[in-house]
């Protein structure tokens, strides 16, 4: 698992509230560090694709293991 400044767990929650989150986890976070977000919601996966690519946040990783899908994103 790679470094990660600040954890976000979003587990149980449906789009758009695991985004929301990662949201107002990243505007209290430094450019260049990393949030890790951990969900549960299927639909969370091309949902942060499409976050990062909007925000200007870089989606470092993103991969799935047990029905739990964990994001790395590196603010911009």
């Amino acid at each position: 698992m790679a470094n990660f400044d600040v954890e976000l767990d979003a587990s149980g929650l449906n789009c758009p509230l695991p985004i929301l989150r990662a949201k107002k986890s990243l505007a209290g976070m430094e450019s260049g560090q990393v949030l890790h977000v951990i969900a549960t919601d299927p639909g969370s996966v091309k949902d942060f694709q499409a976050f990062s690519k909007q925000t200007g946040n870089e989606l470092l990783s993103h991969n799935e293991e047990g029905g739990k899908f964990f994001f790395l994103i590196k603010k911009g």
